[in-house]
């Protein structure tokens, strides 16, 4: 059971949490999203993709995701972390009655900023390339005193290109996508792939997403972090992430999802639970 949860963190969650697939939105039209994710795992899928226990790592992050669009062709993208709170467990030995004290940190978190142009908007299977820039705002410093993070301290690019379609007599839609991350700092670059199903109605949206990341191991053999298992290199999972969200009104409605997978390496296995408030125009 403990291999097919998976913690989809701040980092990866970026990738997942892109709305839009194939698709951009129209000048001046947009998506903007207040999210809260929470994550608290006493086990770790190791290199070898074992699961191991460990003092438990909580992950708590506050977000504010948008899409705007720039032109009907061109849509800026950001996720924006304005709140992480990182804690571990304090451990307490039975027999010798020794303790390893706990750790906590509050702080910003990792930003991704990008660009999305859409082609082949008006065919059966519409397109879009995109690139994002992962901004190393969070707090990656490691000390004797402190082993929390909330950011890897490097600076990543991500290239992807993603195809969607709608389908005419069904409220369903189909989305897939791959992409390229160049990462900086000694981490290994990484092979994203993805795909979604959807069901649209005037009220209620309900998605399965899959999500793989594949290290390509050509960098450093840890990375510039590695302390609490949280933002190490060489991280891999494929993952799979149900999703609902009810319309209140035209522009406004809720959502809420849970990130499982049915593998993973180098990450926290446990949940990702998530419940956000969006706004459409």
């Amino acid at each position: 059971m403990r291999k097919n949860l998976l913690t989809v963190i701040a980092l990866t969650l970026v990738f997942q949490s892109y709305a839009g697939g194939g698709w951009v939105h129209n000048k001046y039209k947009g998506y903007f999203k207040v999210a809260q994710n929470m994550i608290r795992s006493p086990h770790f899928f190791d290199s070898d993709g074992n699961t191991v226990d460990i003092p438990t790592v909580s992950l708590y992050t506050s977000s504010i995701y948008g899409e705007y669009g720039l032109s009907d062709n061109l849509t800026a993208v950001a996720y924006i972390p304005f709140f992480v709170r990182s804690t571990l467990n304090k451990v307490e030995f039975r027999q010798s009655g020794n303790t390893i004290d706990g750790d906590a940190i509050n702080s910003f978190g990792d930003t991704n900023i990008g660009l999305k142009y859409g082609f082949f908007q008006n065919r059966k299977v519409v397109m879009a390339a995109s690139l994002t820039l992962g901004l190393p705002l969070g707090s990656s410093e490691v000390s004797s005193e402190r082993i929390l993070q909330t950011g890897d301290g490097e600076f990543n690019q991500l290239v992807k290109i993603e195809a969607s379609h709608s389908f005419d007599k069904a409220p369903f839609y189909a989305s897939l996508l791959l992409g390229f991350n160049n990462r900086t700092k000694g981490f290994s670059d990484e092979f994203h792939w993805g795909g979604e199903v959807g069901f649209t109605s005037e009220r209620v949206i309900a998605i399965l997403k899959v999500y793989g990341i594949e290290s390509l191991y050509n960098g450093d053999s840890l990375g510039n972090a590695q302390s609490n298992g949280v933002f190490a290199n060489n991280t891999e999972y494929l993952s799979y992430t149900p999703e609902l969200a009810y319309i209140i009104n035209g522009s406004w409605g809720l959502s809420a999802s849970a990130g499982f997978a049915f593998s993973g390496k180098q990450i926290l296995a446990a949940p990702n639970y998530s419940v956000g408030m969006f706004f459409s125009f």
